[in-house]
Formats: C-alpha cells, structure tokens, sequence
C-alpha cells in the first residue's frame, strides 16, 4: 500500500512580502514596493520642501535609500512608516544644508511674506497643497509632520531638533496662516472676486 502524499500550497512570509523579497536583492520586489509607495513618498517630499521639482528628487534619493538598506526594511504594513521616516530624514538633511548654503551667499536674512493673497484662484477654488507649500519652512514641516502625518509633539521635536514648545508654537503658527489664506481664497471671502 502506498501513500500518497498530500500537496498543500503553503504561504511563506519569505515568498510573499516583497518587502522579504526585496531584502534578499529582488529587483522585481522591490519595484512592487516603489509602485506601492511613490505617491505617498513623494506627497511627503513636496509637503515637506514646497518645491515640486526638489519632491521629485527627494522622492528618487528615498527609494535609493531604500534600496541600500533594504535589508533592515520592516516588512509587512511598518514598510509604508520606515520609507516615510527615510523620506522625513532625507528632507530635512537636504533643507538643512541649503539653509546653509543660503546664509553664506546671503549674510541679509531674506524674510517673504506667506504668498499673494491678491491674486484669488480661478471661480474662487481652494488649493489646501498650495496654501501649505506657501507656509514658511518651520511652519510648514511642524504642520505636515503633526496634522498630515500624525507624528505626536514630542516626535516632531526630535526629528527637527526643536523643542516641544517650538513644535507648539509653529504648529499653531501654521494652521493660523493656513486659516487666513483659505479664507481670502474661499467664495465671498477677502480677495475672491465679487
């Protein structure tokens, strides 16, 4: 009598999250995971920077950071929260250091006001990204990092290097310049055409 052994499909961890796969060198893995998490990586770098074009680029350095350290990735759903915090780490390096840049060609601190309030959108639209990429820099970080990506005071002070008081107050800073100008661009309000 001969037994007949019964073949069962089983899932692997190590074969199913590309994450795993893309750890172990897997090109195709790891496309999975860029296409996955482009857009919400690349969302980050532009809320974070302002510029579109610096975005992109941040964008393309994060998943090449990425790929270098694919081997300490967190696999499964922590995958989308190391990318960002790659995403955060890379932005903040990159701004750091043309603000750097800035000081020594300039020795006049440049001070720009939050964006023309004078110039409503078409039929009196509300562009919430716009707004936010006008913010000044350390308002604008201070609200993406606390309000759009959910990190608590004390973590957005320890990514900037701030104080929690400082995150606070360019927290509130923020949202008071957000106010203002979404109400100058709303329908009826100041600024919007009659």
């Amino acid at each position: 009598m001969q037994v007949s052994a019964v073949h069962q499909t089983v899932s692997r961890p190590e074969f199913d999250d590309p994450v795993l796969r893309a750890g172990r060198g897997s090109a195709e893995a790891f496309e999975v995971l860029y296409r996955k998490h482009a857009g919400r990586v690349h969302a980050l770098c532009r809320r974070l920077c302002g510029d579109p074009a610096r975005a992109e680029d941040l964008t393309q350095e994060t998943f090449a950071r990425a790929w270098e350290l694919r081997r300490s990735a967190r696999p499964g759903d922590a995958y989308a929260g190391w990318i960002c915090r790659i995403a955060i780490h890379l932005s903040l390096h990159e701004a750091r250091g043309r603000m750097r840049r800035e000081k020594r060609e300039s020795p006049i601190e440049r001070v720009d006001g939050f964006g023309d309030r004078s110039a409503p959108r078409p039929g009196g639209a509300i562009d919430l990204e716009a707004a936010i990429a006008r913010l000044p820099e350390g308002a604008r970080r201070v609200f993406v990092l606390h309000d759009v990506e959910g990190y608590r005071h004390g973590e957005v002070a320890g990514l900037l290097g701030i104080s929690t008081g400082t995150t606070k107050a360019q927290l509130h800073r923020a949202r008071r310049l957000l106010r203002e100008a979404l109400a100058g661009t709303a329908v009826g309000g100041p600024g919007s055409p009659a």
